[in-house]
Parts: structure tokens; C-alpha cells; sequence
């Protein structure tokens, strides 16, 4: 349990500057399912009613609870104190009047915020250590082993002319990655054609999976079929979407604004986990922050490493 609780003017003003930051509920689903790392809590809002009582009952409930929910607050005011972009908000009628209130209230906030520094630290030394786990992990000679295995397994691959073979053995690599990072994967990974289709669980969040391995980098339309899977889930479901030669700048646009329903993984990215420079968890949790910061689903690894 905290033993220093986040004070009262500084709920207050992450309420204001959450409610400002976005005109439209669908976008702040989406930055809050980015944002809170059980994003279960979501589903149990009311989303017909207004925004401000949208915000309130979330903030109100995550304070009550500051003994298990105090980091999902300190990360919220921290994601909201970032955004210096409103352009979102110029575009609307009133645009500038709109933006001008959500700036003050972000400016009002990310003063307040700099007053919680020692619950700031105590979050990242949680999170220094939850790293060092990581890497611990990784230098186990069993996880080292697994993962040398698994890329001579994927390098086999490279050169394949095979779909169907090529198809299967990259859903066996996926399968065991996933298992060798206690992401819980589900539903057998079900494969069609160059596509795997599975479930799992990252972050007390439910994900679909989507792989696939085509010469041309997934566009917009393939990238709508997940989206529309995701859409008939409940809310707090997410989508990863792994393309082994990347995406085309019309999909990434597309499903970068609005409410963000996935993120986007490549084969870079693939490899730089089997090669051990980067955990699967790690990678999945800069490209959600990624997401929930700029908007954009689509980080790619040399941006990160």
C-alpha cells in the first residue's frame, strides 16, 4: 500500500485536463485503454453518459483505490501532461477555443504533477526493477537457449517458397515466443493460408492476434478486418497485428486516428526479440505507449533501441 497519496487539487485537475483533452468519447477510449494497465476497468463505465461523468467515475474510483490503483493515476498524469499537440481539437468547430482550454488545463496539470516527484520515483524504481527482471530472464541459459532456437528456426524460414509450410512453422515460432513470455496465448493460433489467427494476454489486457506473410506490406483493408473483429469485443480488448514485411503508410494512417484499436509489429521487430535486444514485453509496451501518446500504432525498432 502508497503510503503518500496523490493529492486532492491534483485529481481535481487530471478530471479537467482529461476532459478536455478530447472532444469525441471514442478518442478517449482509445487513450485511456492505451493508458490504464487494467483496461478492464473501462468496460465498467457507463459511455452513454456525458464525458465529464465518464471521466469522474473512473478518476473517482482509481483514487478510492490508490493502494492498487495509484500507478494507473500517476501514469495518467503523466500521458496527459505530455500531449502538446491539439490539433485534434483545432480541426472542430470552435476549434481554437477548445484547444486553448484543454492546453490550460494540461499546462495546470503538468504543474501539480512536478509537486508528486517522490511517488514518481518509487513508479520508476517499480519499473527499473521490473526491467532488471526482463534481462535477468533473457540471460538464463534455458531462455537464451529457447530464444537462439527459435531464431535458427526462423532463419530456416527466410529463404522458404513454401506459404502454407512457411505459414505453419511461423505460427509454431509465434506460439512458443508467446509461451516463453507468459503472454498466455490462446485459441491455437489458428492458421489460413499466410494468416495466424490466436488470443492472448498482456498486461491484464486480452489481445487478437493477427500474423502475415506476404510480399506486399498489409494495407488498409486487412488491417479493417481486424478492426472490425476487435469492434464486436468487448471494449477493453486490443489487437496486434504482426506483418513480417511491414505496413503501407495508407493502413498506418488510417487506423492512427479515431479510437486506436491495435498496434502494428514487423518482422525488424520479430527478429530484434529472438536476437535478444529487445524482451516481447518491453516491445509491447513502448509501442502502446507509443499509440496512446502520439496516436500512431506503428513504432518501429530502430525508433526504440
Amino acid at each position: 500500500m502508497p503510503s503518500k497519496k496523490i493529492a486532492p487539487a491534483a485529481i481535481v485537475a487530471l478530471k479537467e485536463a482529461l476532459t478536455n483533452l478530447y472532444w469525441y468519447k471514442g478518442d478517449l477510449r482509445s487513450f485511456l485503454t492505451s493508458t490504464v494497465t487494467n483496461s478492464a476497468l473501462l468496460s465498467r463505465l457507463n459511455w452513454g453518459d456525458y464525458k465529464r461523468n465518464v471521466v469522474g467515475e473512473l478518476i473517482a474510483f482509481l483514487e478510492r483505490r490508490q493502494d492498487e490503483y495509484q500507478a494507473d493515476l500517476l501514469r495518467l498524469m503523466t500521458e496527459v501532461g505530455r500531449v502538446d499537440d491539439f490539433s485534434h481539437l483545432e480541426r472542430l468547430e470552435g476549434g481554437k477555443q477548445k484547444a486553448a482550454t484543454a492546453r490550460a488545463s494540461v499546462r495546470a496539470l503538468r504543474k501539480l504533477t512536478e509537486a508528486h516527484e517522490s511517488l514518481f520515483d518509487e513508479q520508476k524504481r517499480m519499473e527499473e526493477r521490473r526491467r532488471k527482471t526482463h534481462e535477468a530472464m533473457l540471460r538464463t541459459t534455458a531462455v537464451r537457449t529457447r530464444l537462439e532456437g527459435l531464431t535458427k528456426e526462423y532463419f530456416k524460414l527466410l529463404g522458404s517458397e513454401e506459404p502454407q509450410q512457411r505459414g505453419y512453422r511461423l505460427e509454431t515460432i509465434i506460439r512458443a515466443l508467446f509461451e516463453l513470455f507468459d503472454l498466455d496465448p490462446r485459441a491455437s493460433f489458428k492458421i489460413v493460408g499466410e494468416q495466424i489467427d490466436g488470443a492472448f494476454t498482456f498486461d491484464a489486457t486480452d489481445y487478437l492476434f493477427e500474423g502475415k506473410w506476404q510480399q506486399e506490406p498489409i494495407g488498409a483493408a486487412d488491417l479493417d478486418v481486424l478492426a472490425g473483429k476487435l469492434s464486436r469485443k468487448l471494449d477493453n480488448t486490443l489487437g496486434l497485428f504482426l506483418s513480417i514485411n511491414g505496413f503501407s503508410e495508407d493502413g498506418v494512417r488510417a487506423h492512427s486516428s479515431g479510437r486506436r484499436l491495435m498496434i502494428l509489429m514487423d518482422g525488424s521487430d520479430l527478429m530484434a526479440v529472438l536476437e535478444g535486444r529487445i524482451d516481447l514485453i518491453q516491445l509491447l509496451l513502448r509501442k502502446r505507449r507509443e499509440a496512446s501518446q502520439t496516436g500512431s500504432i506503428y513504432l518501429r525498432i530502430h525508433e526504440i533501441l
